[in-house]
């Protein structure tokens, strides 16, 4: 995933043939001025059947050339099944206003690329996500481009499974949530207040164990009669508390962190010919900004010069970060490249394995072991990769939720066996390439779990910290990376030579060579530390020597050659234990102790 902070100037979005835009349509190659719009992407998230079009549709103005379901099998399935825009306009609301002016008085804008002057309108552009439990990656790369979320939950049916999922992906990546209860129609007209009241208290209590406790909750109708317009098309659709909602998306809104500084970054999510003009991809502006003429690179693929863009239909000359826009760009094929990034040349590498940190949400509840599979998704991309689990020390209760500081390979880490609730580092090994910003998002899941299961598939979430762009990262880079297994081998006295020197038994086998063992430190269970000295004999017997001598405990049972046997009366041997580290990387298997 890409790390991001939307907002900003202008949104619209190009038309193609057959689209919105005519073969011969000659408005990309004609860029006017425009009024300066502050541009806020919310997402439309929840459950399939939810109504999340029908929201989209009721409050857009405007229309994308992906919006409201135009897939043909979105149409044949009746179900969203990719990512949708559209747009409406609102007055500036107060408390942008004054977020404006005290940005204009701290910060200092490339004036020649960016104006910062002060916006003339608020755009709200509405991303569409789709809600089937299948579609969950396209859920999870939409919600990396929004500043705020719509949770739409049917009133009939509560919070279902999706809708858990949409909040736990609403809790990563954003930090601002509005709670549409949707379909208020349908309760029984002599009831509604009570049923809508009852229904706020149980989201209340559901949102108390989330960051978005405090979120409003909107009760609308987004539809009335729905049942009877699928019959009658003619009939217009009735719509209730639409009003209400868009004064609380007014109240919510506050103005996004951004920059117009860095490197160019554009998440693509659609791409498309347009007869006599070009290519066109659609997205989002993630990072830094974009103007006609300049040269980015596609997804690795090919350096193109921007020759026109549009927002929504309307030509401009540039975009920055949180703008949706439409770019178009000559001799490339539309058919080589759907859903990715664009970028400043040079700027992206392709990934083969990474570091990222790994914090556990806490309603998935599967085992999550090291060395297993999952879908990992960086970006729009969703891969599989073998994940690999090591912390920094060994886990305490104190660290539960704690995030992880910086990566550094010079420290030793701790291999641990599976995803737990503490602070960890996740070793990622991807089996496709994936194109990876810096510090971009990461989510781990498991998808191929039961999506009729009413459990969370999403694992964990973190920010890439250590990329690996070789594909001999395995001979390259993981030889650097100190991750250590605790190893433990107990064997027993076998007799005393003196105070402080006894024979060991049992620790290693006839045919080991104790000679890689020599001066390691050995502890008996009595206390007392030694090392290692030497072998004896042929057994696998060896000699160990304590400075400060192995104590009375081990000088009474083993002092007399009554005491000697006394493991065979029920009382036991005095345990020797060789405690060291091995490297997981490390190819020569050394062992090690501190």
């Amino acid at each position: 995933m890409v790390t991001c902070h939307m907002s900003t100037s202008h949104i619209l979005e190009i038309q193609n043939s057959g689209r919105g835009v005519s073969a011969r349509s000659p408005t990309m190659a004609q860029p006017a001025v425009l009024e300066r719009i502050l541009n806020i992407n919310v997402g439309i998230l929840g459950h399939v059947d939810s109504g999340k079009t029908t929201l989209a549709k009721a409050l857009s103005t405007m229309a994308s050339t992906a919006a409201f379901d135009k897939h043909p099998q979105s149409k044949a399935r009746g179900i969203t099944l990719d990512l949708g825009f559209s747009a409406f306009f609102t007055d500036m609301p107060d408390q942008v206003k004054v977020a404006q002016l005290n940005h204009m008085e701290n910060v200092v804008i490339d004036v020649d690329l960016f104006s910062d002057a002060a916006y003339d309108k608020l755009q709200i552009t509405l991303v569409d996500c789709p809600g089937h439990a299948s579609l969950v990656k396209t859920i999870i790369g939409g919600a990396q481009i929004i500043d705020l979320m719509l949770l739409v939950i049917d009133a009939t049916k509560g919070v279902q499974t999706q809708t858990a999922e949409c909040l736990v992906i609403g809790e990563i990546t954003t930090e601002k949530m509005i709670v549409v209860l949707n379909k208020i129609d349908l309760y029984p007209e002599n009831a509604r207040n009570i049923k809508i009241k009852e229904m706020i208290t149980g989201l209340r209590k559901t949102l108390s164990k989330t960051k978005f406790r405090d979120a409003p909750i909107v009760p609308i109708s987004a539809n009335i009669g729905a049942a009877d317009i699928i019959s009658n098309p003619l009939l217009t659709p009735k719509v209730e508390n639409i009003d209400d909602l868009i004064r609380t998306l007014r109240e919510t809104i506050r103005v996004p962190e951004r920059t117009s500084s860095g490197n160019f970054l554009f998440a693509v999510d659609h791409c498309f010919a347009i007869q006599g003009q070009g290519t066109v991809m659609t997205g989002t502006v993630l990072n830094g900004g974009v103007a006609i003429g300049n040269i980015i690179e596609i997804s690795n693929m090919a350096k193109k010069k921007v020759k026109s863009m549009q927002m929504f239909r309307k030509p401009v000359q540039k975009a920055s970060q949180g703008d949706r826009v439409g770019i178009c760009v000559t001799q490339f094929d539309s058919n080589t490249f759907e859903r990715g990034l664009a970028f400043a040349p040079g700027t992206v590498s392709v990934l083969h394995a990474a570091i990222a940190s790994a914090t556990k949400v806490r309603f998935f509840k599967e085992a999550c072991t090291s060395k297993s599979k999952l879908h990992v998704t960086v970006g729009h991309h969703t891969v599989m990769a073998t994940v690999t689990f090591f912390s920094a020390q060994k886990p305490s209760p104190d660290q539960t939720n704690r995030v992880p500081g910086d990566f550094d390979l010079t420290i030793p880490y701790e291999y641990q066996l599976e995803l737990s609730d503490t602070s960890q580092w996740a070793l990622l090994e991807f089996e496709t390439p994936v194109e990876c910003p810096n510090n971009a998002l990461v989510i781990g899941s498991k998808l191929d779990m039961d999506i009729h299961a009413n459990v969370c598939r999403i694992a964990f979430h973190g920010t890439v910290q250590h990329p690996m762009t070789s594909k001999r990262y395995r001979e390259e880079d993981l030889c650097k990376l100190r991750v250590f297994k605790w190893k433990k081998r107990v064997g027993a006295v076998d007799r005393l030579v003196d105070e402080r020197t006894i024979i060991g038994k049992n620790l290693f086998k006839k045919d080991t060579n104790i000679e890689n063992f020599l001066r390691m430190e050995i502890t008996l269970s009595t206390g007392p530390i030694g090392r290692i000295e030497s072998s004896f004999g042929k057994s696998g017997k060896f000699k160990a020597y304590f400075p400060s001598g192995v104590g009375d405990e081990v000088m009474n049972l083993y002092g007399t050659k009554k005491g000697a046997n006394k493991e065979l009366s029920g009382i036991g041997p005095v345990e020797l234990v060789l405690k060291f580290k091995r490297f997981v990387y490390d190819k020569q298997k050394k062992m090690v102790q501190d």
